[in-house]
């Protein structure tokens, strides 16, 4: 089995202004990968993380380095990767009612 087909992705979970995922990659394939900076996006396509446009990653999990964590503005456009405005009113709604939080 290829190292590509065991990267393992999380569902996504949001906060008020980001949608989150996380990708755990085999770890052999991650002691590849740069330690002590972030992955631009034509890098971790190029390893084999395959989602939609937008995501970004943004912070390095220093406990478990094979742990990639992504994060993009909710309302993102998963075709362009640019923030549709329409669909960030819906996603923040959506999330204020889901938590109860008023406007």
């Amino acid at each position: 089995m290829s190292s590509v087909s065991r990267i393992e992705y999380s569902e996504k979970y949001s906060d008020a202004n980001y949608e989150y995922r996380h990708v755990i990659l085999p770890k052999e394939l991650s002691k590849t990968l740069p330690k002590s900076r972030l992955l631009s996006e034509a890098e971790w396509r190029g390893i084999g993380v395959q989602q939609s446009r937008g995501w970004q990653h943004y912070a390095i999990h220093r406990p478990e380095q094979h742990i990639l964590l992504f994060r993009r503005p909710l309302g993102t456009d998963p075709q362009s990767g640019k923030v549709d405005p329409e669909l960030e009113r819906q996603a923040k709604e959506e999330y204020r009612s889901q938590y109860g939080i008023r406007a």
